[in-house]
């Protein structure tokens, strides 16, 4: 029998890692704090990656990989992203294991093999890349370089969740190098928008496109743009960040380019990421009690035929008709699976197909082979209707497109309603501890008024939205001139 998920409305936190589980998405490891990704998680990911990688290939960036490993010094150069990093690296201080003489069968870190020089397994590349850049640029001429890495990179967190958090991720970074403030600015501002799209367009989920406060800043960038999600529980979560790092990393690895004027002057710079944290974004935004729900962009299987029969001469029957089906819906470049396997009944498979997020499952019964009829069934209402199987591709294409367009509306709705202005304090602490979501607030710009509404609420500014009004008022907190409102939440 099927474990029953725990209601969203009970336990928001423990029916997010049971789903994760249950449907076969990840799993904890031996690792303390990481994850194994297992197949189907897998699969989904690698359309989020193949998308993505399309839309920066587009962009005109291209794929490179850096070392894992980071020496202590060059990790050291950047004092700010050193800082900022510090207290979550992994680092290797030994090359080599041994017997040990007081434990037979087990084994030690050989004294002897101490390294020269320490190393950081990557948190960040920033200090990689840029000592590596250093010889790739001379003169205007070698810029811009517009790179990306898919990599995994390590951070060594205390308290972890699947995909959210864990110490362990899997992500893709660029790096950018440029020839003008302008230019590098313009191509942040760039990747905020492709990140945007793409979350919105494939995976259904309205974004706020804003930049964070200093305080909220990636270490050593100078600005860093993000797009806010916000989950069903009414917490948010950041779904990307590009920064715009000025000339920090170029000064602080020495990289200089020879003007068109002759004169020498330090690189501007980018980077900008997204990771496996989406994963989770994915599951919380569209997901109920039943299971995954998944726009059918960034499904693996969007459509799912179960037969329901009995006996061989039916089920032979079923099989030519679902077969043909199949054959018809991959010319149109929909991902099908026809389940004919004996080992499970229908109900069984309903069930998992469900749990799984599958976007439209048909069932083709005996009644349905008399009147050439397929029940068709949508994940995203749980709706069922019979269709004539004459015709049903161009149903099966419009209904995904429905679905898709669906997820998204009802994300935006609910993030409407989950979006409040409030002009005083007392509102501001009801609304976020009672209706939760996206508090619309005047603040004073001070980073002790930023800290003093975390410390209070535990609420933090998720963004200054882009698309802010200029709006005199006063700092919800201090009662100070403010021009504009910031977005506050609780968040992952």
């Amino acid at each position: 029998m099927e474990k029953k998920i725990t209601p969203r409305s009970e336990d928001y936190s423990k029916w997010y890692n049971e789903l994760v589980v249950q449907a076969d998405l990840a799993e904890n490891s031996a690792v303390r704090g990481c994850m194994v990704i297992k197949p189907y998680g897998y699969a989904i990911w690698e359309k989020m990656q193949a998308q993505l990688d399309k839309m920066f290939k587009a962009t005109g960036h291209q794929n490179a990989y850096f070392p894992l490993f980071v020496p202590k010094s060059l990790f050291e150069a950047e004092e700010k992203n050193a800082e900022g990093f510090a207290k979550e690296c992994a680092v290797v201080t030994h090359y080599r294991l041994q017997s040990d003489p007081d434990n037979p069968g087990k084994l030690r870190v050989d004294p002897n093999a101490k390294l020269e020089e320490e190393l950081v397994v990557r948190p960040t590349s920033e200090a990689i890349i840029w000592s590596t850049y250093k010889g790739w640029i001379q003169s205007y001429r070698d810029l811009p370089i517009l790179i990306n890495q898919w990599a995994n990179v390590v951070r060594w967190e205390m308290r972890t969740r699947l995909f959210l958090r864990t110490a362990e991720f899997l992500w893709q970074e660029g790096h950018t190098a440029h020839e003008s403030k302008a230019e590098a600015i313009e191509e942040t501002i760039q990747m905020t928008n492709v990140y945007a799209n793409f979350v919105e367009n494939f995976m259904a989920i309205p974004v706020i496109k804003g930049k964070k406060t200093p305080s909220e800043r990636f270490a050593g960038a100078e600005e860093t743009y993000c797009i806010e999600a916000l989950m069903q529980d009414g917490k948010a979560l950041q779904a990307g960040t590009s920064h715009f790092l000025g000339q920090n990393f170029a000064k602080a690895f020495d990289v200089k380019f020879t003007t068109k004027e002759g004169k020498q002057e330090y690189v501007w710079a980018t980077s900008w990421g997204v990771s496996t944290r989406l994963m989770g974004a994915l599951v919380m935004t569209h997901s109920d009690d039943f299971g995954l729900v998944l726009p059918p962009k960034l499904a693996p299987i969007q459509v799912v035929i179960v037969p329901i029969y009995k006996g061989t001469e039916q089920l032979e029957q079923i099989d030519k008709i679902a077969l043909l089906l199949v054959e018809d819906l991959v010319k149109k470049g929909i991902s099908v699976k026809y389940d004919n396997r004996d080992t499970m009944r229908p109900g069984a498979k309903f069930a998992q197909y469900e749990l799984q997020g599958i976007p439209i499952r048909l069932a083709i019964g005996p009644k349905d082979l008399n009147e050439s009829t397929v029940e068709l069934a949508r994940r995203d209402t749980l709706e069922k209707n019979i269709y004539p199987i004459k015709g049903i591709e161009e149903v099966i294409v419009s209904t995904l497109e429905n679905i898709q367009f669906n997820l998204f509306q009802r994300s935006l709705d609910f993030r409407a309603k989950h979006t409040t202005k409030v002009d005083t304090f007392e509102e501001f602490k009801s609304t976020i501890e009672e209706k939760t979501g996206f508090v619309s607030a005047h603040w004073d710009g001070t980073e002790e008024t930023e800290a003093e509404i975390k410390a209070l609420t535990k609420a933090t500014i998720r963004c200054i939205p882009l698309e802010n009004q200029q709006e005199p008022g006063f700092c919800v907190f201090s009662g100070k001139p403010s021009n504009q409102r910031v977005l506050f939440a609780k968040a992952y």
